[in-house]
């Protein structure tokens, strides 16, 4: 009951009781790309296996950039994208003795910054049960505000109250007060995951521009003669640069 409200839609229910308590993570990877190299997903995954499994390909260019004919025709190497995914997670959950979380905030048409000297002012006095305010903030994507006291024994009671008149302007407005929590990863434990549908594409000269050479790797691997399939994604970084994938839950 002292934790801020929040509007929710559920659009199911959990096939079984014993899912209902359980965090879900979703991965959000972030993996550095070297010079000269390629992502490339397919649309299934049977493709990117057989390309893997090919190694080495000889990947025809487009010679109106190049002035020699045999430089245009380039071996790359694909091998497999194998990246950390975490299978355990622990989070140590606790309560700021100093700090409160303000919400249910009136939407008003004023700035953020006089809302926090509204708060901060109210919440500054003793007869409000309230004491000197040493920082106020609002949380990141949300419209709730952290304040943090000076001292300790100011926090508690306020969140015993749940509830409080707070005068904004011309009215006053019912705020909820909770308990301001913070998590600490405990315990993170992660596994090698291989990418099923990605192929990462090595040895990649400088000598197309990145679109043109983009292009060109799209077409090669594309090709069914070639063992290639439908292209999903494909991302490539030239040599002497360097890039950041982003691998997120495959659905």
């Amino acid at each position: 009951s002292a934790l801020p409200e929040k509007k929710m839609i559920f659009k199911g229910l959990p096939a079984n009781k014993e899912d209902m308590n359980k965090l879900m993570l979703i991965p959000l990877v972030h993996s550095p790309l070297p010079g000269g190299s390629a992502l490339i997903t397919f649309e299934e995954a049977e493709v990117a296996q057989r390309i893997i499994e090919k190694k080495e390909h000889i990947v025809e260019l487009s010679c109106g950039q190049l002035e020699e004919l045999d430089q245009c025709r380039v071996k790359v190497q694909a091998v497999p994208v194998d990246i950390l995914l975490p299978s355990a997670l622990e989070i140590r959950l606790t309560q700021s003795s100093r700090s409160i979380l303000v919400s249910d905030l009136p939407s008003l048409n004023i700035p953020k910054e006089a809302l926090l000297d509204k708060l901060e002012l109210f919440f500054s006095k003793t007869k409000n049960g309230g004491s000197e305010v040493e920082s106020r903030r609002f949380l990141e994507d949300s419209q709730e505000v952290v304040l943090t006291f000076t001292r300790d024994g100011v926090a508690e009671p306020l969140i015993e109250r749940g509830h409080i008149q707070v005068p904004i302007g011309k009215g006053k407005y019912k705020i909820k007060v909770s308990p301001c929590m913070s998590g600490d990863i405990s315990n993170l434990q992660l596994q090698p995951s291989r990418c099923p549908r990605t192929v990462l594409l090595l040895g990649i000269p400088d000598v197309l521009s990145v679109e043109s050479m983009r292009d060109a790797l799209e077409i090669h691997f594309q090709k069914a003669s070639r063992g290639g399939g439908e292209v999903d994604a494909l991302a490539y970084v030239p040599a002497g640069r360097t890039g950041v994938a982003v691998f997120v839950e495959d659905t």
